[in-house]
């Protein structure tokens, strides 16, 4: 009877690590779909940067449509989000509002 308790005992932990294995893998997909989908992001960015002629000289609502995913600004910064999923905070110095 002892015998048939550890093997069952031995089966639960088998089954416990086969289920926790599985569940690191699916993490693991995930993570690499997550970065796979940042890097094409990314070379869709440097692709469209590349295609760009002459120097950008004043605002163009076309380039920050396509480059930029959102904007926050707080009293002392700015975090500019782009597409690709890099961010950028650009200090705003001192502010005597």
């Amino acid at each position: 009877m002892i015998q048939k308790a550890n093997s069952k005992e031995a089966y639960d932990n088998i089954v416990n690590e086969i289920y926790r294995l599985r569940d690191l893998r699916q993490e693991t997909l995930s993570r690499n779909a997550l970065r796979q989908d940042k890097r094409d992001r990314i070379a869709e960015m440097t692709d469209f940067l590349n295609m760009q002629t002459g120097d950008i000289t004043e605002f163009d609502d076309k380039l920050v449509r396509k480059l930029v995913e959102k904007a926050i600004v707080y009293d002392d910064r700015i975090v500019v989000e782009f597409k690709s999923g890099l961010e950028i905070e650009v200090s705003l110095g001192s502010y005597n509002g």
